[in-house]
Order: C-alpha cells, then structure tokens, then sequence
C-alpha cells in the first residue's frame, strides 16, 4: 500500500514515527456515471472561472477560506497552513488513554492503518500496541491531516495500530425530534426481544457480501448481451399492524431452527376431529327428522333402528373384551336384549318391538 501521510506518534517523551495508509476501499462499491440520455456521451465537470468565463487547468486551481456568512475570499496557500503554529500538523499528540466504551460510535469518521516508519521506530511502535492489547485502553489525541486538524483514536487491530479520525463533540447533532414519546413495554415483550439477540448467535464477517453490487453487475451483463433483465418480485412495502409479541416469538423459533414454515403452522387454526364428527351429525340430523316425520316411510326407520341395534351390541362387545368383567356383563347383557342405550334409534327398536309382540299376542288370541 502507498503511505498518504507521514508523520509521529507522540505520547509523553516518547515519540514514534509512523507512515499512514488508507484503511478502507470504497472503489468496490457501486458508482455511476452521468450521460447524456438523447445520444448516450458522458457529461464532463469542467472548472469554469466565473469573471471570464474561461475553463480553468487544473495547476491554476487553488484554495480559500470563506467566512461564515460573508462573501470575501481570502487566498490560502500550502505553505501558510505549513507556517501555523500546530503542534498536531505532523504529530498525533495523544491526551489520553480510555476505555473503548467511552467513545461515541457516532463520532467515528475515517480509518487508517499506521505503521513504523523505520527501523528505530519498531520497538516504541510494538510497546505501545502490546501496552494498548493488554491493558485493554485506547488512545485519545489530536492529528491535523490534510487541512483540517481532527480528534483521532489509536487502536490494537490485528497487529497492527488503527487510527480513527473522529469528529468533534459540536459536530454530532441532537437527536431532537427523533426519538418517540414514551411508549409502554410489557415484561414478556423485553424479554422475547432479548431471547431473540441471543437467538441469532453470532457475525461471521466472511459471509457479508454487498448484495446491491451484485445485483448491479447481473444487470449490467443482461444489457450487454442483450438479454431482458430480469424482474424483480413484488414487494408489499404497506403499512401493518402487527401482534409485536406473537412476531417476536415467531422469529424466536425461526432463529433457533424452528423455520418460518413451522411458525406459521402453529399460528394456523385447526378443525378438532370432535368438532368434525359434530358437524357430521349436525348435518345428518335434518334428514333423519324429516324420514321419521313422515307415516309412509315408517318400515324404512324400522329397518335402519333393526340394523342399528344389531350392530351396537356388536361394538359393545369388542370393547367389553378390553374392559373389566364388570363391562363385561353389561355389554353380555345389551347382547341379550337387543337395545341399544347410544342413539336415538334404540329407542325405535324399542317401539318397534313392542308392536311386533302385541300383533303376534293379537294373532294368537285371534286364533
């Protein structure tokens, strides 16, 4: 790598020269171009002077300070920022060592890798990485890079020492605004949500991968060769209303394995086969109502109320044999009887009977 700022690290007497080197890449990430859309040619950013309006090379491009609400353009010129009286314009003076936690993530800019500059520098270079690992503190200091100076902070990293520019405390805005008005929390909801961060178990940087990126490239292919790129699905962006509670015990069960499939199943109401077999007969009950309530249709109840006791002292019987004795005689004697205690028909059977007996009493006084 190409070191882009050489300079010191300073910290009590002792001081370690150090060479910069960008810590980041942003070339991989996505960028385009403007065109002009009616033929297609890039547009080009020419500088334009505005007095004479003439393009301006780029070795006659300097820089200005313009005051805050003044239009005046004072000159500024390397060597009058090379000239100012900073102790920080080739030195991280470092202030002070802290714990990791006392620094805002918000005020984290830019990241840089520092290493020795120089044989002599190795030794105080591999001291302050190892004081730093071990004691387990970062370093807090001041730097002035390219025009501006910044707050930085040191770092272990992978064996080597990390610098992060950090903006000042007066450039980290309020959160006015942002945050909503009280809102009340159940227990159990806490308490799911904290499951679920236990849940997803842990980040394996290797898996990352910049999915735009790519979707971007497969774009891009699809158009060079021609091909209709292909749609993207549908997705529904709408506004719900949610049960936070069930939602959060769904994602517990997804992250611990479970999957979304078996969560919605057990969200899914089921028919119980109680429920069934009423309904069956629910159903069965209108037509067995309008067969008995007709006289012309008498020897067709009678039929099926002989068929139903012939066939209840049958089921009676299987299953007095997986029963007690004492079932055992009951059912014994529904056999002998002929009735039937469970459906409605029995009692058919009953009245059918019985008018069977008082013809053949009939028949025989009669005869």
């Amino acid at each position: 790598m190409r070191s882009i700022w050489n300079g010191s690290i300073s910290f009590g007497l002792v001081t370690i020269p150090v060479k910069t080197y960008s810590a980041t890449d942003r070339t991989s990430s996505v960028s385009f171009v403007r065109i002009h859309e009616k033929d297609g040619a890039q547009i080009q950013y020419r500088k334009i002077c505005e007095l004479d309006g003439k393009e301006v090379p780029n070795e006659e491009v300097g820089k200005a300070y313009q005051p805050p609400g003044d239009e005046t353009l004072v000159p500024i010129t390397d060597d009058d920022l090379s000239q100012l009286p900073l102790p920080t314009a080739k030195t991280l003076s470092i202030l002070s060592f802290v714990d990791p936690a006392e620094i805002d993530p918000l005020q984290m800019d830019k990241a840089y890798y520092l290493g020795p500059n120089g044989t002599t520098a190795t030794k105080p270079y591999t001291l302050l990485r190892e004081a730093l690992e071990h004691h387990r503190k970062i370093a807090v200091g001041k730097v002035a890079m390219r025009g501006r100076e910044s707050l930085a902070m040191v770092r272990a990293h992978d064996g080597a020492l990390v610098m992060h520019t950090l903006l000042w405390p007066d450039q980290i805005r309020p959160a006015d605004g942002v945050v909503p008005d009280d809102v009340e929390l159940r227990e159990n909801e806490l308490t799911l949500a904290e499951t679920l961060m236990d849940s997803l178990g842990e980040l394996d940087p290797a898996e990352l991968h910049d999915d735009y990126r790519e979707a971007v490239e497969e774009l891009v292919a699809a158009k060079l060769e021609g091909e209709e790129p292909a749609a993207a699905a549908a997705s529904d962006t709408g506004a719900q209303v949610i049960d936070l509670t069930a939602a959060l015990e769904k994602s517990v069960r997804a992250a611990r394995g479970g999957g979304e499939h078996d969560a919605e199943a057990e969200s899914a109401s089921v028919t119980p086969i109680r429920g069934r077999k009423a309904a069956k007969k629910s159903e069965a009950g209108p037509r067995t109502t309008q067969r008995s309530g007709t006289p012309a249709k008498k020897a067709t109840a009678k039929k099926t109320a002989s068929a139903t006791t012939k066939k209840t002292p049958a089921k009676k019987t299987s299953a007095a044999r997986k029963t007690s004795d004492g079932r055992k005689k009951t059912a014994s004697s529904a056999e002998k009887t002929g009735t039937s205690t469970r459906t409605p028909a029995g009692g058919t059977a009953k009245k059918a009977a019985s008018k069977t007996t008082a013809k053949k009493a009939t028949g025989r006084k009669t005869g």
